[in-house]
Parts: C-alpha cells; structure tokens; sequence
C-alpha cells in the first residue's frame, strides 16, 4: 500500500513523494520513453484487440487504497502501449498526424510539473511572455505583420470555433453578444468551399449562425475555392436580404492538402468588407518549405489564421493555434469583466489577460513544448523535414503513375496523397457505373486488411464520388523507402482481399 504519512526526510506519501521517489518514477519512465522511441518503427502500427478485451484488462472499481508506481507503469507497458495505435510510426499515414519530438514529450513534462495556469499574465508572468515569443515565431514563419497578434488553443476545431464568433462580433456587434442571435434578424453567410473542415459547420451551429447559413463553394479541378462561384454566391445573397459576412479559405485541406487561392480571395474579402479566416491547421506551417512557399501568398492579409502546431511542428497533442492580424478587432467578442477577473496592474503588458482573445479562461502552458522544440532545432531543421515529408508524398505520386496496378485520384498539393488499386480487369479499356462501384468496395476491403497487417497505415476519403485510399506524410521519420514499402504493402493487401473473396 502506497504511503499516506508525508516525511521530508526521504519517505514521502503518493500525493507527496519525496525526491528519492520522484527521481525513482521519472527515472524509469524516461527508459520507457527511449526504448519507445528507438523502436517505433519495429511496433506494429494498430492494435489487434477489441473494446471488451482493453476493458477487461483496465477497468476497476474506484481505488481506496492507493498502489505502487511499478504496478502502474506495467499496466501501462503492458496494456495501454500495446492497445494503443502508434502514430508516431513512419508508415502511419492514416489522418493528419505528427509523431512528436522527444523534446517537446520533456517539454510537456516540465510544462505539466510547473503547472502554471495562463489565464492572463499576473497568472503567470513568465509562461506568458514565452507564449507571446512564440506566438511571434510563427507569425514570423507565416510572414504575417508585426503588429499580428495570437494565442495557443486545444486545436484547430477550437481555433476556427474562436476566429468565427470574433467575425462575428465584428460584424453583429454586442446586440447578438447580449440578446442573443434572435437580435440579429438577417440571415448572416459565411462561405466556405466544399472541401472545408466540418468543424467550420460546427461552429456555425454552436455560434447560433447555424449550419444552413455557411454556403459552400464549388472547386476547381484541383480542388480549390473557385473564386469567381464565391463572388457570384455573394452578389446573389446580397440581392436576397442575407448579409455575407466571412469567407472561409484553405491553406491544405484535410482531404487532398489543396491550397485555396488565398490572395484572389483576400482581394474579395475586401472588396465586399468580410472577415478573412484561413484553416491552415494542416498546411499553414508548409510555408517554411522553400518548395512550397509561393502556395501561401496572401496568407498574411487574412483576418485570422488557424493552425496546428501538432501536426507539422511536429507536437504531441494539443496544441492549436489562432492568429489575429489585429488582435484589438477581435478582443470585444471575448472581453468580459467579472469581480473575480479583474486586473488590478496599469502598465499595459502586465494588464494583458488571453481570455480577452478567446473563449477559454484556464489555459495550460503549450508555448514551453511550442518553444524548446523551435529553439532546440531550429526553423531550419523544421523546415527541411517538411520538405521530406513534401518530397516523400511527390515520390509516392510519381511511383502511383508510372506503376500498372494503381491510379492517382487527386494531384499532390503538400503531403497528402489520394490513390486506389486496380486489380487486372480493371487496368484496361472503359469502366461503367459498376465497376465504379466494385472498386469502391475492393478498396474499401484493400484499407481494412492493410490496417490490420499492422506495416502501413492509410486512411480513406471520397474523390469524387469515388472511394480513395488516402495518406498523409507528416512523419520526420519517414523516407521515401517507406513509400515504396507502402505500396508493396497495398499488394499485399489486395493479393489477400482477392483470394479471400468468394
């Protein structure tokens, strides 16, 4: 039984443990931490379990007495980690996920030991200079103003819920903030292609602007917001009675990684006073790839920027990201006194509070992990892992081309690539509507087996009616030997789906 009397001397309690006994639970858990991180690539990717076997193996009454730590980190090492899917391996390819650095898993450590709560900075003063440090990092890495300003969130979904209700606000006023959205009788637009985020239509209907009222944009043939359907949508609305009021572009969708014209749609922005966000939680941070830089022109003239840091900062969740190209636009969808908040300080920097900026009001210390992995490589080394990534889903495209049993679905924008397998009879001549749809099914089967092999990892998504197996390189681990190794890995799959059907 854990110890429950604390003794400064050495014998410390589980809520209070001594220095012996901190040293001694770190300590090990750092070894886990290095056998892990020197084996990734040896662990299959997807466990083979089930909920009923993980719940057997965990679940437990409350405890009322407390256990050692060895008991616990064997549950850990020997359920958790083996029930768990390894998004850090090279071959997950499956969504959009980094594998983090070791230096930001030391970060979170430190972050979570410190436990500084960054409501505003009479909170926290340090950890909120560091996040404004960072925070002016990336808005270096993006190119956007000095006079841009942002925060950190829990994600992306966050970071678009957050830089709508301030486009609102802008455009409302305080009517709808007090009243509700019943004050605000016209029917508001935002615009947003068919290839956006859900989330952007989850916060239209949190925000009480609803989903009905976000009218998606046809793309073009790379998938892109096609810029003449947008203005054409807003000049029909405003001739109804709705009043636009935010235009939603991309900066790397989730499905094919495409890049929104950005300054075509900036210059309409303008033109019919809307509020600018851009969802680059994807592919915001590719602009430090000197290859693709030029797709982010017009990045810095939007009025928000949502990214991930997590994803190619190469973080461990969570950590999101809003940027405000004038921070004071946003601040009065966000500002509320309360007895119990107010700021007592006069000296303007010491005065700032982050929920004038957003919705939450505690807020744990992301910028340190945002900080050590930037500081300790370097916006040079991040940068050239994300060209590999780039170079990596390019390589696998060219391979996909130039090979006989597979089709590419969608180009190659960053890192997301989007391809199927055809089996023999499909290779030649014309294909009607069912054969469309067999392939579908052989390829739904192909994503399944290849899932389970545990080798590679692909995810699915749908290419113009069609079913695609999809894949993100967002791995510094990954070379473009483990393209080919996915590839022969889909063979493999499909050799087995076919033998296997009847």
């Amino acid at each position: 039984m854990a110890s429950t009397s604390p003794d400064r001397r050495g014998v410390g309690s589980a809520l209070d443990p001594s220095a012996e006994q901190i040293r001694d639970m770190s300590g090990r858990a750092v070894e886990w931490v290095v056998a892990h991180h020197d084996s990734i690539r040896d662990l299959p990717i997807a466990p083979r379990t089930s909920a009923a076997a993980l719940k057997k193996a965990l679940a437990e009454p409350l405890p009322v007495e407390g256990r050692d730590f060895t008991d616990l980190l064997t549950v850990f090492r020997d359920v958790v980690v083996p029930g768990s899917r390894h998004n850090g391996h090279p071959r997950f390819f499956g969504y959009v996920s980094a594998p983090g650095t070791a230096v930001a898993a030391v970060a979170d450590f430190l972050a979570s030991a410190l436990n500084p709560n960054l409501t505003a900075w009479r909170s926290a003063p340090a950890p909120t200079e560091l996040e404004h440090v960072t925070i002016d990092w990336i808005k270096e890495a993006l190119g956007c103003d000095p006079g841009a300003g942002g925060l950190f969130t829990s994600g992306g979904s966050m970071a678009n819920l957050t830089a709508l209700a301030a486009a609102r606000h802008r455009h409302c006023g305080d009517a709808v903030a007090t009243h509700g959205a019943a004050a605000h009788p016209a029917p508001l637009r935002v615009y947003a292609s068919t290839e956006t985020h859900h989330s952007i239509h989850k916060a239209a209907a949190l925000l009480g602007i609803g989903r009905a009222s976000v009218r998606e944009i046809p793309v073009d043939a790379r998938f892109r917001m096609d810029v003449d359907a947008l203005v054409g949508a807003i000049e029909e609305d405003r001739a109804a009675g709705a009043e636009p009021f935010c235009v939603v572009a991309n900066a790397g969708t989730v499905v094919t990684g495409a890049v929104d014209p950005l300054a075509e749609i900036a210059a309409v922005a303008r033109r019919y006073g809307l509020w600018m966000h851009v969802d680059a939680c994807y592919g915001g941070f590719a602009r430090l790839a000197p290859s693709a830089r030029p797709l982010f022109d017009g990045l810095s003239e939007a009025d928000s920027i949502a990214l991930d840091p997590h994803k190619w900062l190469y973080l461990p969740a969570d950590c999101g990201c809003l940027i405000y190209r004038d921070p004071e636009a946003a601040r009065p969808a966000f500002s509320l006194d309360a007895d119990y908040t107010r700021v007592m300080q006069t000296e303007p920097a010491e005065a700032f509070a982050f929920w004038d900026y957003g919705p939450d009001l505690s807020r744990r210390f992301r910028a340190l992990k945002v900080w050590m992995a930037l500081a300790h490589a370097g916006s040079r080394a991040v940068g050239d892992a994300i060209e590999g990534n780039l170079d990596c889903a390019r390589h696998l495209a060219e391979l996909v081309e130039a090979s006989a049993d597979f089709e590419l679905l969608a180009p190659v924008e960053l890192s997301i690539f989007c391809f199927r397998y055809l089996p023999p009879s499909a290779r030649a001549g014309s294909r009607g509507q069912a054969d469309e749809e067999e392939l579908d099914r052989l390829n739904e089967r192909i994503m399944v087996a290849l899932q389970q092999g545990g080798s590679s990892y692909l995810s699915n998504a749908t290419i113009n009616g069609r079913f695609a197996l999809r894949g993100c390189v967002l791995n510094y681990r990954t070379t473009r030997r483990d393209m080919e190794v996915l590839l022969d890995d889909v063979r493999r799959a499909a050799k087995q789906v076919i033998e296997e059907t009847p």
